[in-house]
């Protein structure tokens, strides 16, 4: 275990403000009992640390002081929880990165990624901020960790967290076997909807995005048809996933939904209020649903890329070491060109 006498220093990525990102040296705090300590091997940049860096805000959740990035990390654990909870040392695994509350009435009703007293690695919704796992170590209550089955590498375990909640969004739509599904938008999260579907029988999947190559890797991922731009309004979709987020996209959603069908919006806007096709969700009768993050799926999603079942691998597109992030960043950026990217600590 670590002493505390002991000096443990660590690399992490730090966000100060924006355009301010800096790889900081930091010395590891004495873990709790009940609390390990993971040797972080992959980290996958969210289009939330892309927010923080380029603006210093994600929606109301503004930089009040400097936060360590990064909720979509694997690796091993380096020092076992004291009190025996939790995996044993060298245990590769991914990390849960919510901590409910336990105790409200979401987290009663099983519905935890509702819990208005939640905490997640990486984000400023609080103040103090809650630090991420962009870092070469990071102290973490055992309960959080997941371990990786047998065959799942700690790399494609980096995806475990975005996956849960592309099967979060999916199982917000009901039943999804044999029906033709649209989804709105083929960037990492929208792609790894298109695995989950496949995965759960799908009958048709039909993608658009505004780039040929995310649509190349929906293609890939079991899409049936693929626009650039918008859909047929004539498409008839029985279901419709909105992961872009955009006024325009969710209009292509709602305007492709035959009567009676279920929108599940995914993506985060860009503002609170946008424009909304309000007119068609009556005439059509259409059933809206949101979808918020993730809770227990983390365990399913884990099991299913050790078995295969969920193809995950090809979603990612570049890799940087720590040291480059800048680099990274910008990668992560140009959605024309990159997929899910990766740092490598």
């Amino acid at each position: 275990m670590i002493l505390r006498e002991e000096i443990v220093e660590y690399r992490a990525l730090v966000a100060h403000a924006a355009g301010d990102l800096r790889v900081e040296t930091r010395t590891l705090r004495e873990p709790a009992p009940h609390e390990a300590v993971v040797a972080v091997g992959y980290g996958g940049v969210c289009g939330s640390d892309l927010h923080y860096h380029a603006h210093g805000a994600v929606g109301e959740s503004v930089l009040r002081g400097p936060m360590v990035l990064g909720h979509e990390v694997s690796g091993h654990v380096a020092v076992a929880a004291a009190d025996g909870s939790g995996p044993a040392e060298g245990t590769p695994v991914t990390i849960h990165p919510a901590t409910p509350c336990g105790t409200c009435a979401f987290c009663a009703e099983g519905r935890q990624n509702l819990c208005p007293h939640t905490t997640y690695l990486g984000s400023a919704a609080r103040f103090p901020h809650t630090d991420g796992a962009f870092a070469e170590r990071h102290v973490v209550d055992a309960a959080r960790l997941v371990p990786l089955p047998e065959g799942l590498a700690v790399r494609t375990a980096a995806l475990a967290e975005p996956a849960s909640v592309a099967w979060h969004a999916v199982s917000r739509a009901g039943e999804v076997a044999g029906r033709r599904v649209l989804v709105v938008g083929a960037g990492p999260i929208g792609a790894l909807v298109v695995s989950v579907l496949r995965r759960a029988g799908a009958g048709e999947i039909v993608v658009t995005d505004l780039h040929e190559r995310p649509l190349r890797l929906a293609r890939e991922l079991g899409a049936t048809a693929t626009f650039t731009g918008g859909a047929p309004e004539d498409l008839g979709a029985d279901i419709a996933i909105d992961s872009s987020g955009a006024a325009a996209g969710l209009a292509t959603a709602v305007r492709s939904l035959r009567r009676g069908g279920h929108l599940v919006q995914l993506g985060l806007p860009p503002k609170p209020e946008q424009p909304f096709p309000s007119g068609l969700v009556v005439t059509r009768e259409l059933t809206v649903t949101g979808s918020f993050r993730f809770h227990a799926e983390l365990s399913g999603v884990v099991a299913a890329l050790a078995d295969g079942s969920l193809v995950a691998e090809p979603v990612i597109s570049h890799e940087f070491p720590l040291g480059e992030a800048e680099t990274a960043f910008a990668t992560a950026r140009d959605a024309a060109s990159s997929g899910k990217v990766l740092l490598r600590f």
